[in-house]
């Protein structure tokens, strides 16, 4: 059975450059989807897909061959890194995805509002 990652990939389209979402932060705003579904999808993921801006929760690159890759890539785009190799979250975290994507997705702007003020820590 083939699972079809089309929504996750295009939410994470909507994760601009300098800026980074955590796996958990796009499996939040897709109903039925957890972070385990949004990093397998990241196997299936078009080319051109911004696959680097989506990290584990703690803020650093998950435990992969292309880790490197992925924080040259961030680096490249201006997000800063703290000593201990995690992203700052408080100068690079995603704002959430545009009020086209939500129109799109049939969710209610508070709703949407209300899981992004979760992803604050």
């Amino acid at each position: 059975m083939t699972t079809d990652y089309t929504a996750i990939h295009v939410l994470i389209r909507e994760v601009p450059k300098g800026e980074v979402a955590s796996y958990g932060m796009i499996a939040s705003l897709l109903p039925g989807v957890g972070p385990r579904m949004v990093a397998r999808a990241m196997w299936t993921a078009p080319k051109d897909l911004k696959w680097y801006r989506i990290l584990t929760s703690s803020g650093a690159p998950a435990d992969h061959s292309g880790a490197e890759e992925q924080r040259r890539r961030l680096k490249k785009e201006g997000v800063a890194f703290k000593k201990n190799g995690a992203v700052d979250w408080a100068q690079c975290r995603w704002r959430g995805p545009s009020q086209k994507w939500v129109d799109k997705s049939g969710r209610e702007i508070e709703e949407v509002m209300e899981i992004i003020a979760g992803w604050k820590k």
